[in-house]
């Protein structure tokens, strides 16, 4: 999560160069090169089942980021992330039964609502930036469902295939919006290290962990991700956030620890 988020502050730095859809591009193009050149997926035997999860998995993950990236040329990271945690909040909250489970489901739309852009409680948020924060946060939860699947009897090679398609889908996109900008050899370095940072490590990371916990604990796992992307928006980039959007986002949190308590319990029966 730190990673993530630093790199993601880093990120911004892209945008004035190459755009939202290039600094994607850059990002998961080269952290495809450094996964597959590490990991060498070629040598380990991916069934039929598990290239389809694969498949998937690589274009959640390359609709994610670029809807994210969009998303923050408009709004403030701490905001976006915040908002992009909706799809984690649903994985943890599906086949949510009991009451005090509707408890967190009103945290989190009480939070959600605080940071929509209504009235002037919005602080001045743009609405598009909003819907991309939104269909990011979509797209994380099949990033969650489908890499868990993928991940089961693999491990780190299943997140640079995946990334490796990632980078394919959002190529395009890329290449269409900043062209030759892209292979500029004064904004690789910067580039490399956000592909480090926001991608390559993380995802590394989530694929070793994906298959040995719940989807849903997985999920709550990343109920730090707002806050740590609204301190490093403000320590990195100086973005402030309205009061209103500071209890959004705590709100969120709030019901992410608190559905990870009512799930503990769930789960681990009490000790005699």
């Amino acid at each position: 999560m730190v990673f993530t988020q630093i790199g993601a502050s880093f990120a911004k730095g892209l945008f004035p160069l190459v755009g939202a859809a290039g600094a994607t591009t850059l990002r998961l193009t080269l952290a495809a090169i450094v996964l597959v050149t590490v990991f060498r997926p070629w040598r380990q035997t991916v069934t039929i089942l598990q290239w389809r999860a694969v498949l998937l998995y690589g274009i959640a993950m390359g609709a994610m980021n670029m809807f994210f990236y969009a998303a923050l040329e408009t709004i403030p990271l701490g905001v976006a992330v915040a908002l992009e945690f909706t799809g984690p909040l649903a994985v943890a909250l599906a086949g949510s039964r009991k009451p005090l489970d509707f408890v967190w489901i009103l945290f989190a739309v009480g939070g959600l609502a605080m940071l929509l852009p209504l009235g002037q409680a919005a602080g001045g948020l743009d609405p598009i930036g909003v819907v991309l924060a939104l269909c990011a946060g979509a797209c994380w939860a099949g990033y969650i469902v489908f890499g868990q699947r993928a991940g089961t009897g693999g491990g780190a090679h299943i997140a640079a295939l995946g990334v490796a398609l990632a980078a394919i889908i959002a190529m395009p996109f890329g290449i269409a919006s900043a062209g030759s900008k892209l292979l500029d050899p004064t904004i690789l370095p910067i580039a490399l290290g956000v592909a480090l940072l926001s991608s390559a490590i993380p995802y590394a990371l989530d694929m070793v962990s994906l298959p040995h916990i719940p989807a849903r604990t997985f999920g709550i796992l990343m109920s730090a991700q707002p806050a740590l992307a609204a301190l490093s928006g403000l320590v990195i980039l100086h973005e402030t956030l309205h009061p209103w959007q500071i209890a959004g986002i705590v709100a969120i949190i709030f019901a992410s620890l608190g559905s990870t308590a009512t799930i503990m319990r769930k789960t681990n029966p009490p000790v005699a």
